[in-house]
């Protein structure tokens, strides 16, 4: 008789929250991190792009804030606060960056381009969680009501609706009627998602 112990079965990831997917990884799924990551790779991007850093630097912070991820995942107490978290570590790392580069180019605090006080520091997650919010949705609608609704209204400049429904095969009449049920859709997830 084996005394080893038994290995895990691999369980398919089709439950994407938060809870989920930090269970998973604290388990060892490479799926589950990459699941994780790439569930919050654009907020996380965002954060160093709103405070103006030059894409290189952003990718440097956002690798960071991964690093800390992984370090801390094992600690993190609340795991569906998880999009609260990054953001806050996102911008921890982007304001302590600022403040070096500002000792090493002048004394002068007036000169920093960073967001002035709590107040704009607050617009700047307040708006970050919004669009975390929308990727979510998004992410939740059909993928034909998700590219209908990328390709309307997120693709610039925007195609008339000839090229659409040309793309996604559809009737050109039936684009209006599709549209309004796929945001119609993505209102019902967002308004799940605030509450």
């Amino acid at each position: 008789m084996s005394t080893a112990p038994k290995k895990a079965k691999a369980v398919p990831l089709t439950d994407s929250s938060d809870a989920r997917l930090v269970k998973q990884c604290l388990h060892g799924s490479e799926e589950a991190w990459s699941k994780l990551i790439d569930k919050y790779k654009n907020l996380i991007y965002s954060i160093p792009v709103r405070y103006g850093f030059p894409e290189e630097e952003c990718a440097d912070i956002f690798q960071a804030v991964c690093m800390d991820l992984l370090t801390e995942l094992p600690r993190l107490r609340e795991p569906n606060a998880l999009a609260g978290w990054l953001i806050q570590i996102a911008r921890n790392k982007c304001f302590h960056r600022k403040q070096t580069q500002h000792r090493h180019q002048v004394a002068d605090l007036d000169d920093v381009d960073l967001p002035s006080g709590t107040e704009a520091s607050d617009d700047i997650v307040a708006q970050t969680q919004q669009e975390q919010m929308l990727r979510e949705a998004l992410a939740d609608l059909s993928p034909r009501c998700r590219k209908l609704v990328e390709m309307l209204f997120f693709e610039e400049p925007s195609r008339p609706y000839e090229q659409v429904a040309a793309e996604l095969e559809l009737a050109q009449g039936s684009i209006g009627f599709i549209r309004r049920r796929c945001l119609d859709k993505l209102r019902q997830r967002l308004e799940k998602l605030v509450r």
